[in-house]
């Protein structure tokens, strides 16, 4: 989160993790359920959503490269953009 708060976060920097778990998570669902390893019933959603995952992707990655932190650019920027590059993939199958 850009490395503005050293140590222990706010309370509401904390709320804003708990939803970015939360975003996280519905993205694994969502991108199992386009390559047909979990929610079948999920598949025609999973068909349009993984497209805006892709682009979510695509704004992650350019953030984590433009940040101030170099921990985040170091550590992050790579991350996101295996996952842009696999979420990519399975779109694209």
């Amino acid at each position: 989160m850009g490395g503005k708060f050293p140590g222990k976060y706010p309370t509401t920097m904390r709320y804003s993790c708990l939803l970015q778990i939360t975003i996280l998570v519905f993205i694994g669902l969502v991108v199992l359920s386009r390559a047909g390893m979990l929610l079948p019933e999920w598949s025609s959603f999973a068909n349009t959503a993984i497209w805006f995952i892709v682009g979510y992707l695509v704004l992650g990655t350019i953030l984590n490269l433009i940040t101030r932190s170099v921990w985040e650019r170091r550590i992050w920027a790579p991350v996101t953009l295996l996952l842009l590059i696999t979420s990519l993939i399975i779109a694209l199958s």
